[in-house]
């Protein structure tokens, strides 16, 4: 018979008249301790498993000792840095003793299987949602009509709502253009008669 506890944040296969270290645990030497968070116990191939702890379960045990652990040592560097450390640290450890393994609650066993299933809710899909009708009461506001089709509505032609004016300013722009494609046009004229006709040789 066996069984696997969670002890100080460690998870332990144990059994009985076994011995283990642990993080060290509130008590004196001599004193007794229960774990109470058992995941799983195995008796003559009898499994009980926690969902996730088995419920009424118990592991009682005695603590031997404290004693502090092995020296663990931490060397960190830096190459072209000049950085060198050395620490190191010994854990704080409980000497424990499991006296007896006591499994009450059974929650269920391995090798069954669960064959009934939760019933599953109907859920409304999205595209239904969207299709559903809307409440008579809300509508939509009616879109505001263009000026072209209320002159259209009213009977006059389409070619004169169609003819937009230009701005004054794109006119002027216009005209200064001219002007000065005008004056190198004359310039260019005036050049050509002052330059004297070369002359040829005989």
């Amino acid at each position: 018979m066996y069984a696997i506890v969670d002890v100080a944040g460690q998870q332990f296969k144990v059994t009985t008249d076994q011995k283990i270290f642990v993080h060290r645990l509130n008590g004196e030497e001599g004193d007794k301790v229960e774990f109470d968070k058992v995941l799983l116990i195995d008796n003559d191939d009898e499994v009980l498993v926690g969902e996730p702890v088995i419920k009424d379960a118990l592991i009682t045990g005695k603590i031997l000792k404290h004693l502090k652990g092995d020296k663990v040592k931490v060397f960190k560097k830096k190459r072209r840095k000049g950085y060198k450390v050395l620490k190191g640290h010994r854990d704080y450890l409980s000497h424990v003793l499991i006296e007896a393994i006591t499994g009450k609650g059974a929650t269920k066993n391995v090798s069954e299987k669960e064959t009934t299933k939760a019933p599953q809710t109907k859920k409304t899909s999205l595209k239904a949602e969207k299709a559903a009708p809307k409440a008579a009461g809300t509508k939509k506001p009616a879109a505001k009509s263009s000026p072209v089709k209320e002159k259209i509505a009213s009977g006059k032609s389409a070619t004169a709502i169609t003819t937009v004016k230009k701005p004054a300013a794109k006119k002027a722009e216009t005209k200064t253009g001219t002007k000065t494609v005008k004056k190198a046009v004359t310039k260019t004229t005036a050049d050509k008669k002052t330059t004297p006709p070369k002359k040829t040789k005989k």
